[in-house]
């Protein structure tokens, strides 16, 4: 079965085509990330109108690159959400536009749910059950994941999120957009011990977490600053910022492997390429031996890839996943454990 999976959440364009039997053929992505470092942040109106201008080269270089036709697509998968509105009809449009005029059933796909089972598409992919950390923008879950659509949420944020306390931080720092790698680059050059910050929630006793409270703390050091701030001192508040952080995320992980049982760890999302995350999880895996598997850094970020191979996967265990229904919707706000089995 040959799927095409269409990406278009936030400031990500992106399609890919993944066959259940040759696995990934083609994939191919535009980031906006140049055209909203100039605003700070990402404009909804300005991302929904790049999106528009990029769907249809990119879905022309994916059948390029693969070989493949359209009439060979058997079905098409898209982001329904969560995500920003007007983006995610982008999508949905070029998706279902696509579907009626080659007559191919339709699958809307969660977002997360592609972030989720985006490690799978590694050449070593982890095997069913496994504890998944979820670091993906304004998304911070631990999850139990038993096979495709079988999710048990462990914990999650109760108000910030650590990709949102990475680029509010940033932005405190004075650093560009997008905030999470620039800090996390700024704080390779900081010293450590010169700043102690909070680590939020990191002996409740529970697998939630808190980064509202890290972001305050931050912005407390910078305004207790008497001159203006030099690099180093930014550097040296990114490194204990990066520390408080991963210190929890690591510590919330390990909780959650020890009230499962489980052996296997998976790293998933934006903040899943992060260099000290990844090295103080592999350092805690050799420690508690159990394995952290984790996206191609390509993955990481949004990518039509993941959404092609989470489609896919639903449909190989329910062929009548996919619709013919043509009037599309979308869903900004779509909670993870809504999704059912296929």
């Amino acid at each position: 079965m040959l799927v095409l999976g269409v990406e278009s959440s936030c400031d990500e364009t992106g399609l890919a085509l993944y066959d259940t039997e040759r696995g990934l053929l083609s994939h191919a992505l535009f980031s906006q990330v140049a055209m909203h470092e100039e605003y700070g942040g990402v404009v909804p109106e300005l991302a929904s109108r790049d999106h528009i201008r990029r769907a249809i080269p990119l879905l022309e270089q994916v059948l390029q690159t693969s070989g493949a036709s359209l009439p060979q697509i058997d079905a098409i998968a898209y982001t329904q959400g969560p995500g920003l509105a007007g983006a995610l009809l982008v999508g949905a449009s070029v998706a279902c536009g696509l579907g009626l005029a080659l007559d191919r059933p339709l699958l809307g796909v969660h977002h997360l749910e592609g972030h989720l089972l985006s490690p799978l598409l590694a050449s070593e992919p982890p095997e069913f059950p496994f504890v998944a950390l979820l670091v993906s923008g304004g998304h911070t879950q631990l999850m139990r994941v038993d096979g495709v659509g079988k999710y048990g949420l462990l914990g999650e944020t109760v108000d910030d999120a650590a990709g949102e306390a990475f680029d509010k931080s940033a932005k405190l720092l004075g650093l560009g957009y997008p905030g999470g790698p620039a800090i996390s680059r700024l704080a390779e050059f900081g010293d450590p011990g010169v700043y102690t910050l909070p680590r939020p929630m990191l002996h409740s006793k529970d697998l939630n977490f808190s980064f509202s409270g890290l972001k305050t703390a931050v912005l407390t050091v910078v305004k207790n600053q008497t001159t203006n701030i030099c690099e180093q001192d930014k550097a040296n508040i990114a490194r204990a910022f990066v520390e408080a952080i991963v210190d929890v995320l690591v510590a919330k992980c390990l909780t959650a492997l020890k009230q499962t049982g489980l052996k296997r760890l998976v790293i998933a999302g934006g903040v899943g390429a992060n260099r000290q995350l990844r090295e103080a999880l592999n350092a805690a895996a050799q420690k508690k031996r159990f394995r952290v598997y984790y996206p191609e850094l390509e993955f990481c970020t949004d990518n039509g890839a993941m959404i092609a191979f989470a489609g896919a996967m639903r449909l190989k265990e329910n062929p009548d996943a996919a619709e013919r229904n043509y009037a599309f919707n979308v869903r900004p706000r779509w909670p993870l454990n809504e999704i059912g089995a296929p």
